[in-house]
């Protein structure tokens, strides 16, 4: 099914949505601002195909070969051919809606508008469109190119054939794809790992618990890869916080009322791995 993509958003979630599409065949425009937002997705993919490729897993033939499928761009106009846009730029309603306002007007009545959001329901996105029912939630998970899961959101009027073009695409990227039917603020996945998050920094702020006891609790009493503290620092904690506050705006569920600690981690810049420090030293 290997056609053009356009993904819109060069940082980490869009590097690696470029980047397995590649591998798979798809001719990608990786899309961001300026020059140096472009550079770095380009370098982070560059770095993840190498590593694969020091393991065994990709020839050097192969990791050129993806690379020359990518070209990188600022120009938004890129995705006009596309058959496929996913949009995975800052996770605040009205970036998004800009995007897609312009997506609308840009791109062929046939393509495909995906969002990589996490936490913002489809429909509010898809108003800012003249076609609802060619809006999809592909919500990829970070690394992208080691997460098998990928969470299709339906927004109020997504389409059937949308759905299940969303559905190829993930799949022949090598995803497993969970269906939302119903685009609650946060979804299933982030919904309850924002909640998870929010209790567990509660208890931490609160002194109940240390970080690192915490996280050693769900790993060896739940089996989790990761405890939840870890897990935000890898998400990045601003990523969790804006999360909390969407859902909360849109549930008024006093679950998801960010904590202080969270809040004041963000606003000193210690949002995890990306900035060196979150609720663990990466240093």
């Amino acid at each position: 099914m290997a056609g053009r993509l356009a993904v819109i958003g060069a940082g980490l979630m869009g590097s690696g949505i470029a980047q397995v599409a590649a591998q798979a065949g798809w001719t990608v425009s990786l899309r961001d601002l300026d020059q140096p937002a472009v550079r770095r997705g380009l370098t982070a993919i560059r770095t993840s195909l190498d590593r694969f490729a020091a393991k065994g897993t990709l020839t050097a033939e192969q990791v050129a070969v993806t690379l020359d499928r990518i070209t990188p761009t600022t120009e938004l106009e890129a995705a006009a051919d596309a058959d496929i846009v996913v949009e995975a730029v800052f996770e605040r309603l009205d970036v998004k809606q800009e995007v897609f306002r312009a997506l609308d007007r840009l791109c062929r009545p046939d393509t495909v508008l995906a969002t990589n959001t996490s936490a913002i329901p489809i429909t509010q996105i898809a108003a800012a469109t003249q076609r609802p029912e060619s809006v999809v939630g592909t919500h990829f998970f970070s690394p992208v190119p080691m997460m098998k899961l990928c969470e299709l959101v339906r927004g109020l009027q997504t389409s059937d054939a949308t759905l299940a073009t969303a559905r190829g695409f993930a799949e022949q990227v090598g995803k497993v794809c969970v269906v939302v039917n119903r685009d609650v603020a946060g979804f299933v996945t982030t919904r309850l790992i924002t909640a998870f998050v929010v209790e567990a920094v509660k208890l931490v702020e609160s002194g109940v618990i240390s970080a690192e006891d915490l996280d050693t609790a769900c790993r060896l009493g739940f089996g989790h890869p990761m405890g939840p503290l870890a897990t935000a620092d890898l998400t990045g904690v601003d990523v969790l916080l804006h999360a909390a506050r969407n859902i909360h705006t849109d549930t008024a569920d006093g679950k998801f009322v960010p904590p202080e600690l969270m809040q004041r981690m963000v606003a000193a810049g210690q949002l995890g791995r990306k900035t060196g420090r979150g609720f663990y030293s990466y240093e």
